[in-house]
């Protein structure tokens, strides 16, 4: 690529995408050098503010530096012919989990990843003291082939620290979330995940003191739930053994039988 090439050899079949467009911002996808990215920029009756343009390049500011496989990252902030100042970032192909619940396509695999990948991403999202919009099913993405989890639109603003209001917040969506895919899943596989339905439930109890505290909390909740029947009958049967080896070896063991022959008597009768 030359130093010559044109912004219009540059940026090529941008498209807009209604579905993908959030509160403040127009989403497209488009070709950069041919590659495919997605570009998000101010509604067109918010160009020109001060506060939404500070808005936009905040946004940036706090994302760039974000690393994380389940978090879409952003890549850069400039000019973008006929669009304006834009936020550039990975394309990502897939489908939300709003579209997968509306054309109840939503399968085991994507629970599962709600179960352990959403609940990675919030927690880098509070480890980073980010502040963001509600987790949603919208802005909640399943990639095309593997059907890797990609939250989108997830900080707009950096703390010191987070309010345990906000992770609280954060408890209850969540909740909502899985809930509402759990849901959409076909009435015989829903009791796969009964476990994870109760977790669901008690993050998004309406009284925010009967939710988990944090993630780590969370996290704990998680795996204790998912201990199975047979990880517990095994425990169960390795205790009891253990209980009787000590019985046997206690004051209380039972005496032998009257008459019986005891070890020492069975050696010196074989000598």
């Amino acid at each position: 690529m030359t130093a010559h090439t044109s912004q219009s050899e540059k940026w090529t079949e941008i498209e807009h995408l209604p579905e993908w467009d959030e509160e403040f911002y127009h989403v497209y996808t488009a070709r950069k050098y041919g590659k495919w990215v997605m570009l998000k920029t101010l509604r067109p009756e918010l160009k020109e503010i001060p506060e939404y343009i500070e808005m936009l390049e905040k946004e940036f500011d706090v994302r760039y530096n974000l690393a994380h496989p389940h978090i879409i990252m952003i890549n850069d902030l400039e000019e973008v012919p006929g669009l304006g100042r834009c936020i550039i970032t990975d394309d990502v192909y897939g489908s939300s989990l709003e579209k997968l619940i509306r054309e109840r396509k939503v399968t085991p695999g994507h629970v599962e990843k709600l179960r352990h990948q959403l609940v990675e991403a919030l927690d880098y999202i509070q480890t980073n003291h980010l502040v963001h919009h509600p987790i949603t099913t919208g802005r909640i993405i399943f990639t095309d082939q593997i059907g890797n989890l990609k939250l989108i639109d997830v900080g707009f603003d950096q703390k010191s620290h987070l309010s345990p209001a906000a992770a609280k917040d954060d408890m209850k969506h969540y909740g909502e979330v899985v809930l509402e895919a759990i849901a959409a899943l076909p009435e015989e596989e829903q009791g796969q995940f009964d476990d994870l339905t109760q977790i669901a439930r008690k993050c998004a109890d309406p009284d925010p003191r009967r939710r988990y505290a944090d993630i780590p909390a969370l996290r704990l909740a998680l795996a204790s739930r998912r201990t199975s029947p047979l990880y517990t009958a095994v425990v169960v049967f390795l205790l009891a053994m253990i209980a009787v080896l000590l019985y046997f070896n206690s004051s209380h063991r039972p005496a032998p039988p009257e008459g019986g022959i005891d070890a020492k008597e069975s050696i010196e009768s074989v000598r």
